[in-house]
């Protein structure tokens, strides 16, 4: 090794780093023979998420604020990790919360068990359900379960990120990295669309950015409107690739007291006025392939619709509308759209929310990682589950999952930028902190003589954040 050359133990890698050179994971650096890190340690100075015990506090004195704005929180961003993992975490912190003395414990995860759960707001059919989702060619996740007006993805996690081959594991990581700092990233669903997703944006499909949320199913659409609608219309039909809604069929339009028209479409009838796979998923009306509305018809009963019945389709974000007039013949004509109706249509899309990505990091803080916080890990463990210690992640507040381990999950849009990392074996580097008393700190085990005062850490040096929800 040439003699201006240091190693790196923070990660399993261990590079040689040359002076003036930084090693792979561009997080250390050799400074004239010292090895720094060169992200600062970040800190929240208002509005911090992380702390407090709503117990602690009586509640005649409890204003109503869980921020506690008027204290700094110090992140485990930019601390740097425990790796060999026999070392304390790299910063413990002790700072009086109302009387009350509470130690921090941060430390950057290195998560070969991690990934990230994304939520679409999107009708648009973007693929199957167990349909891979690929960047750069290799695959990095699948779609999982639809929720209500979300489709759902399920990326990372430790088979992508070392169980195939080295490429797979590098995009997963640099995608996992990319998502979390809420940057884009552009990927492919096999039989599916092209997207774009990034936290806190508007999805991408196949190049057209998405606008709306849909209100609500086809169903509960009906449900919502048809107090407006019954004195307007004669029928109305919900577009909807889930349950799509006849009004006069439904259970509104007959307490409402409308007349049947007649008017029957497609698909699977489940209960009166709601029907199932009215059409193939699609991008189309409502999440189907449907371009035409009239297609989804399937008969008119000559025997109760009348010539001039009015028939209004609808989208379910009301972005895609047509109105019609029954001919002669009983067939549906485009008419000119009343104002009246109209402003319903409009006001479907005014009660439908911007379409947005949601990033969820997931990861599993276990093993060595819980040694940087006491010796004796598993003590930590039972902390957690005991609510007796707070999980954030980059201050972000942290669900755990129930059930063994501490498997967290959290918002990236509630942390402050550039919060995570890598190392190139590969795995992603996340902040994690824990909040607790020190005399339940103590009581687990902690390592009690590398408290330091909150004031020796938060020094000029930091990098200091806002505490609000960041755009």
């Amino acid at each position: 090794m040439s003699e201006d050359k240091i190693r790196c133990d923070a990660c399993p890698v261990m590079c040689y780093i040359s002076d003036g050179r930084s090693g792979a994971c561009d997080r250390y650096a050799n400074h004239g023979g010292e090895l720094v890190r060169l992200d600062p340690l970040t800190v929240i100075e208002s509005g911090a998420p992380a702390v407090p015990f709503l117990s602690d506090v009586p509640p005649e004195e409890w204003d109503g604020d869980i921020l506690k704005p008027d204290r700094p929180f110090v992140t485990a961003i930019g601390a740097g990790t425990t790796y060999p993992d026999y070392k304390p975490a790299p910063f413990i912190v002790s700072q009086m919360i109302d009387g009350v003395d509470m130690i921090t414990v941060v430390t950057e995860g290195i998560f070969s068990y991690c990934g990230v759960k994304v939520k679409i707001d999107t009708d648009r059919h973007i693929g199957e359900e167990r349909a891979v989702v690929r960047v750069e060619g290799e695959p990095i996740g699948h779609v999982t379960t639809g929720e209500y007006g979300s489709k759902m993805l399920s990326l990372g996690g430790v088979d992508h990120l070392t169980g195939g081959s080295k490429k797979e594991g590098r995009v997963t990581c640099d995608a996992l990295m990319a998502l979390c700092n809420r940057e884009p990233v552009e990927m492919t669903i096999d039989d599916g669309v092209t997207l774009v997703v990034q936290a806190g944006r508007a999805p991408i499909i196949n190049g057209v950015p998405e606008k709306l949320m849909r209100v609500g199913c086809g169903s509960a659409t009906i449900g919502m409107f048809a107090r407006q609608w019954a004195p307007l219309l004669d029928e109305v039909i919900v577009v909807d690739d889930h349950i799509t809604g006849v009004l006069t069929e439904h259970e509104a339009g007959k307490q409402l007291g409308m007349r049947p028209a007649g008017i029957r479409v497609t698909g699977r009838r489940s209960t009166p006025g709601r029907y199932f796979q009215v059409a193939n998923p699609g991008t189309g009306w409502g999440g189907t392939d449907v371009e035409d509305p009239l297609t989804i018809i399937k008969s008119v009963d000559p025997k109760v619709a009348w010539p001039g019945l009015r028939l209004l389709m609808i989208s379910t974000t009301g972005e895609q509308w047509g109105y019609f007039e029954l001919a002669a013949d009983l067939t549906p004509r485009p008419a000119p759209i009343p104002d009246a109706v109209r402003a319903i249509a409009e006001r479907i899309a005014d009660n439908c929310e911007p379409s947005l990505c949601s990033v969820l990091f997931m990861g599993g803080a276990g093993g060595s990682l819980r040694a940087g916080v006491t010796e004796n890990p598993v003590g930590l463990t039972r902390s957690v589950k005991e609510t007796l210690t707070k999980v954030t992640v980059g201050g972000a507040a942290g669900y755990v999952w129930p059930g063994g381990g501490i498997t967290v999950m959290a918002d990236v849009m509630d942390m402050p930028s550039n919060a995570f990392g890598y190392v190139p074996t590969p795995a992603l580097v996340a902040p994690i902190e824990f909040t607790l008393r020190r005399e339940d700190y103590r009581a687990m085990g902690g390592h009690m003589d590398r408290i330091r005062p909150v004031d020796d850490v938060v020094t000029a040096s930091v990098r200091r954040v806002p505490g609000k929800r960041a755009s």
